[in-house]
């Protein structure tokens, strides 16, 4: 099933995320609901209920972003979520421009260690 096919968002916002995601070939869309995607166990990127787009971004890209394309800081459930910065609407309709800040985003993400799985935890192993 692909990722956001229980998206409660605008459905235009989701076509673009898609489109951005496809034309890159880096990663995939995963979540049902909340579309996201990641890298090595970190997520580097995002579609929020009201169809904003995030990247995850180091601490040189973010404020290339930001400076770029007066774009702020992403606030979800109250709290800021560091290292993201919201990607503007007019962006998001821009699928090559934001394909090159997604890939940028999939380069840095993949230079962070592999975060452990959770598969397997809370399971011991069967003594022979």
């Amino acid at each position: 099933m692909p990722g956001g096919s229980d998206y409660p968002g605008p459905f235009e916002a989701l076509q673009r995320y898609r489109a951005v995601v496809e034309a890159s070939g880096n990663g995939e869309v995963k979540g049902a609901k909340n579309p996201y995607t990641s890298r090595n166990g970190h997520m580097f990127s995002f579609l929020d209920g009201d169809g904003t787009m995030a990247l995850h971004l180091s601490d040189e890209l973010e404020a290339e972003f930001r400076s770029r394309y007066e774009s702020g800081p992403v606030v979800q459930y109250g709290r800021t979520m560091r290292g993201y910065s919201s990607v503007p609407p007019a962006l998001l309709d821009d699928t090559e421009a934001l394909r090159e800040w997604y890939d940028r985003a999939w380069e840095w993400i993949g230079t962070l260690e592999p975060k452990p799985t959770k598969r397997g935890a809370g399971k011991t192993a069967k003594k022979a």
